[in-house]
This record gives structure tokens, sequence and C-alpha cells, in this order.
């Protein structure tokens, strides 16, 4: 990628922070929400740990990763609405007749965010940290979940955009969004330590790139990590990151083909 379209990404991605920052109710639940999740199921499943295998007496300390990553999942997801917004008011078309880069212009919206992903994350670390949480990792271990997440971020939020160019129907989206995003969360290590969960579910969880997130956060914000598991882990992640990155820009341009 030439230094030209970093440049011009970085100018649509101030363009999209800036849409999203004059939305302040948007922000409000997008921080609110993390927030009931780590409270409410905090409390609600403090005592699991006592059934072995998580790693931790505290399960405060084991779930901070898990709503971490399903934040960056559940708001990565719905990417593909901004496109379609887009789309839908002639702003993306109107920007097809710039000398703008089209890199720039598909992917300003998965930096943003994954900027966004960055935010939220050490938000959420920090409101677990004045919960109780402990992090033996320490700050590393920290760097690691949040770049975990926005390895994540960037695979979903591709994806999303991906499917907006292509159905093109708000419908479609929540649907296939709504249809997807329990199963990828509970499937994976989330609130349940892999040892607890059944069999298949465990099996399932092994390709699953939410999982990927979450034990390559928890392995390095353990005491003692396994940097094996967080290499491999995140790896595969950045690997999906770029095939999906790829996949969104050649979508792109068979959108623009069709205009």
């Amino acid at each position: 990628m030439s230094t030209g379209t970093l440049v011009q990404t970085w100018y649509m991605t101030q363009r999209q922070l800036m849409a999203v920052i004059r939305q302040p109710v948007f922000l409000a639940i997008s921080l609110i929400q993390p927030v009931i999740w780590l409270f409410l199921f905090g409390n609600l499943f403090r005592e699991v740990v006592e059934l072995g295998g998580f790693g931790t007496t505290s399960y405060l300390d084991y779930l901070v990763p898990g709503i971490v990553v399903m934040s960056a999942l559940g708001s990565s997801m719905w990417a593909g609405m901004g496109t379609l917004e887009e789309i839908e008011r002639g702003t993306l078309n109107r920007f097809l007749t710039t000398p703008v880069s089209r890199n720039a212009l598909m992917n300003a919206n998965v930096v943003q965010n994954a900027l966004g992903t960055a935010v939220q994350s050490l938000l959420i670390a920090l409101l677990g940290r004045l919960a109780g949480a402990a992090f033996p990792g320490g700050a590393v271990g920290l760097l690691v979940l949040v770049v975990a997440s926005m390895l994540l971020g960037t695979v979903f939020g591709a994806l999303s955009n991906a499917l907006g160019m292509l159905v093109r129907e708000r419908e479609s989206i929540i649907g296939i969004n709504t249809f997807l995003l329990l199963p990828l969360t509970f499937l994976s290590s989330s609130f349940m330590a892999p040892d607890r969960m059944l069999s298949w579910m465990r099996h399932v969880a092994d390709f699953n790139p939410v999982n990927w997130a979450m034990v390559a956060g928890r392995s390095a914000l353990s005491a003692e990590p396994d940097w094996s598991v967080v290499l491999g882990r995140g790896g595969g992640l950045l690997v999906l990151a770029v095939v999906a990155v790829g996949l969104s820009t050649r979508t792109f341009r068979a959108y623009q083909k069709s205009v």
C-alpha cells in the first residue's frame, strides 16, 4: 500500500470518526452495554469458579477478557450498516467520482472500527480493574488482549462491509448478525472454562476466531503466559483479518463495476 493510500485512508477514517463522535447516544450505549454485561454476568456466575478449571479463584478475572472480546465482536458485526447507509444516501457513489483511493474508501470503516474497539477494550479493562479484577500479565498482557480484539474486530468489520455491499438490505444484515452473534459467543470460552464445556462445544470452539482472541488475551494476562498459544491464536487472527480485508476490497470493486 502506497504512502498516498495510507494518508487518504487516515483522512477517510477521520471522517468516519467524526460521524461517530456526533452521535453521543451511540457512544453512550456502546459503553454502557459492556458495563451491564460485566457486572451482570460477574455477579450472576461468580460462584461458578468453585467448579475448577478456570485458572483463577475470581470469576471477574476470567470474565473481563470475555467481555472485551464479546464487545469487539458485537460492535464490529454492524459495520456493514454504515456502508449500507453510505450507499443509500449516495455518498459512496459520489466518492467514486473523485481520485481518492478505492482501498482508502473501503478500509476507512475498518480502521475506524478497530480504533473504536481499542478504546472500548481499554475502558472495559479499566472498569474491570476498578471492580477488583487482577491482571497478572500487566501492561503487556493488556496490550495483547486489545490487539487480539482489534484483529477480531477487523475480521468481522471487513466481512460485515462485504455483506452490506452484497445484500444491500438492512433486514438481511440484522437477521444474519442476530443469527451469528450468540452462537459465536457461547461456542467459545467467553463465560465458561473449556474443561466445563461439552466435548463437541470444545471442538467447535477450537475453530472459532472469537475463542482465539479470548484464549490469546487470557493467556497473556495470566501470571505465566503461554506465548506459543498467544502467537498461534494471534497469528490465526492476523491471517483471517488479511483475508477478510481482501474479500471486502474485492466485493467493493464488484460493487463499483455495478454502478
